[in-house]
């Protein structure tokens, strides 16, 4: 890909305010997780309670996520986009100014948690749905591989910065820029103008339109095979990496610094890999990108089998790399093979089915690390990530599935098992 098209997509005016906001927004949102997390252990230094307001996040996140879906094709992207960055960073803000009031509880963290994840379920289908209609459809892999290096170099910065701040000043000042970002961020999506979708006959109900993207997604092999997949590997990431990780951290040599820093490493191969992709164009979207994917267990096997630093920073690197690389390919493959206007509610489906585990992950793996001992369990689900990712290959569907040659943006590709 020369690096004149690779720059293209920033030639619209919609996708480079887009662009812009994703920018300001991630440069807070980078920072929240290893705030909230080392917050929580302030306030009580329980692997189980971490557990449980991480699944305050993630529960109502999975409950209302087909909502919305449907929400953001009827009423329209932006402005979905918009009000949920308004909701987040209000209740982010909430957050930020108990923990630097010193009266922050528990129970603080877990109805704060339940808002945003409540809030993520409309926005991230939302997100996921946007950029089509901000680019033509010869510059997707460009305007995807853009994004993807603004959240890559973001998440190199923000996990230190965040760490930094946890141990100098406290975790409240992080989540206090966190809120702005979030706010920010809303206000640059003003001049984003989206021409509104002319719908054709009788709108169908609430209920129709999730018949419709139900009947798409258990109908399209390659998209039901990788989520089924990922209904488990999700589960295992959030449990052992997002939950036991920072226990680990905090109960060893690592540190709460030496946490940021995995974080930030994983980042670095993130980062790497999209310059690679900015000339490299994707042919089988879901056969190189699960293959890559199943790199991103080695930072836990490698939790559980030397708890170091270093080594699980390398690993963290190769981790990103391949993440990066399933990424892209998978928002090629639906943006490319799924009709426009079902857009949303397809990616909501597949969040809905790759998110239905996390909370059941965050919730047992500290119990499971209490009764196992903690560096077994991180071997086992790093190595039971690894095998399940590469499974999906097992689909021909999967591995064969090519990039869309058409240009037309409403015709889906029916995949074959």
């Amino acid at each position: 890909m020369a690096r004149h098209s690779a720059l293209a997509p920033l030639r619209e005016r919609n996708f480079r305010w887009y662009f812009l906001s994703r920018l300001v927004n991630l440069s807070g949102t980078t920072m929240a997780p290893i705030a909230l997390a080392f917050a929580v252990l302030e306030v009580s230094d329980s692997a189980g309670d971490l557990g449980v307001v991480l699944a305050a996040h993630s529960i109502p996140m999975v409950v209302f996520m087909l909502a919305g879906g449907v929400i953001a094709d009827r009423v329209g992207r932006t402005l979905v986009i918009q009000g949920a960055n308004v909701a987040s960073g209000l209740s982010q803000g909430l957050l930020a100014a108990l923990l630097l009031a010193g009266q922050a509880e528990l129970w603080h963290f877990v109805v704060l948690s339940a808002v945003n994840g409540t809030v993520s379920a409309v926005n991230l289908p939302a997100l996921a749905g946007l950029v089509p209609q901000l680019v033509p459809r010869d510059q997707l892999q460009a305007a995807n591989v853009l994004v993807s290096m603004t959240r890559s170099t973001m998440l190199i910065l923000g996990p230190t910065v965040a760490a930094g701040l946890v141990v100098t000043v406290g975790p409240g000042w992080a989540l206090a820029v966190d809120a702005a970002a979030w706010l920010v961020a809303a206000v640059m999506l003003l001049p984003v103008r989206i021409p509104a979708r002319t719908r054709h006959g009788v709108t169908p109900s609430v209920l129709g339109e999730l018949r419709e993207g139900w009947t798409f997604f258990r109908s399209t092999t390659w998209l039901w095979v990788v989520v089924l997949v990922f209904s488990v590997t999700n589960g295992i990431h959030e449990g052992a990496f997002n939950t036991l990780g920072p226990v680990l951290a905090k109960d060893s040599d690592i540190g709460e610094h030496g946490w940021g820093l995995i974080v930030s490493a994983q980042a670095v191969g993130l980062l790497v890999m999209t310059l690679v992709l900015m000339r490299v164009t994707l042919q089988r979207p879901l056969l190189v990108g699960m293959v890559g994917v199943a790199f991103f267990g080695l930072p836990i096997l490698v939790m559980g089998a030397v708890p170091q630093t270093f080594p699980i920073m390398l690993a963290a690197v190769v981790a990103g790399m391949g993440v990066e690389i399933f990424g892209l390919g998978w928002n090629l493959a639906m943006q490319e093979n799924v009709p426009e206007e079902m857009l949303s509610r397809a990616y909501s489906y597949d969040m809905l089915g790759s998110f239905v585990a996390m909370p059941i992950g965050q919730l047992t793996f500290g119990p499971l690390a209490e009764a196992f001992g903690m560096r077994a369990v991180l071997v086992t689900a790093g190595a039971a990530y690894l095998l399940l990712s590469l499974a999906t290959l097992l689909s021909r569907s999967v591995r064969s599935l090519p990039r869309a040659s058409a240009p037309d943006p409403s015709r889906a590709v029916e995949a074959v098992g």
